[in-house]
């Protein structure tokens, strides 16, 4: 549950979804979002899904 709640929170704020990963992962994200929605939503879900990948292996 937690992950489509994360998944989620990539389409509607991307920073908020990378919050507990640190303070360069929320501001690389931030300024990607800013530059435009897709490149963030995208950093964002690739920060969330490769970390569920690595908890999984």
């Amino acid at each position: 549950m937690d992950l489509v709640i994360r998944i989620i929170l990539c389409f509607i704020f991307p920073p908020l979804a990378v919050f507990d990963k640190g303070c360069g992962a929320i501001l690389l994200v931030l300024l990607l979002t800013c530059l435009g929605w897709l490149p963030g939503t995208i950093a964002a879900l690739i920060l969330c899904l490769a970390d569920k990948k690595k908890i999984g292996d």
